[in-house]
């Protein structure tokens, strides 16, 4: 005998389930006790506490409009806050001169970064500059060379 044919053998059936019965409807001889309501509320009156938070905010909202400040003044609030923060002005003159400064170090770094070597003229030849007639130049037209410094290209 295979080994699954022993499993099937030994594997248990499982028990007939009971079919669950649900009723469309109640018996008519039921009570519906769960309509029927033993809760105790308290007495309703006008001394509950949303009355009473009703007429502290009424008397509140009332106190704030008299005792509010004129159309022209400002708020307790906003003087309060007025005493200790910096004037307008402060702040003013110190984006003004983080803007000067901003520019001047723009500059400063436009200048560095567009600096560049003078430029090197490197000739050819440059033994030509050796290679020059003392005879037959006329009045003013010689030129100069003891302060030349001839410079190779590895120079």
């Amino acid at each position: 005998m295979s080994f699954a044919r022993a499993a099937r053998l030994v594997r248990q059936r499982p028990a007939a389930t009971i079919v669950a019965r649900r009723n469309g409807s109640t018996s008519s001889h039921s009570h519906h006790e769960e309509h029927h309501d033993d809760g105790h509320y308290p007495k309703e009156g006008f001394t509950g506490p949303i009355w009473r938070n009703t007429a502290l905010a009424a008397l509140v909202i009332a106190a704030s409009y008299k005792y509010a400040p004129e159309p022209t003044e400002d708020v307790y609030l906003t003087r309060w806050i007025a005493l200790y923060t910096t004037p307008r002005e402060y702040w003013f003159e110190q984006a003004v001169k983080h803007t000067a400064l901003s520019a001047a170090d723009s500059d400063d770094t436009l200048l560095v970064t567009d600096a560049k070597k003078p430029p090197v003229y490197r000739y050819r030849y440059p033994q030509s500059f050796e290679n020059y007639s003392p005879f037959l130049t006329p009045v003013g037209e010689t030129v100069d060379t003891r302060s030349f410094a001839v410079k190779g290209d590895k120079q």
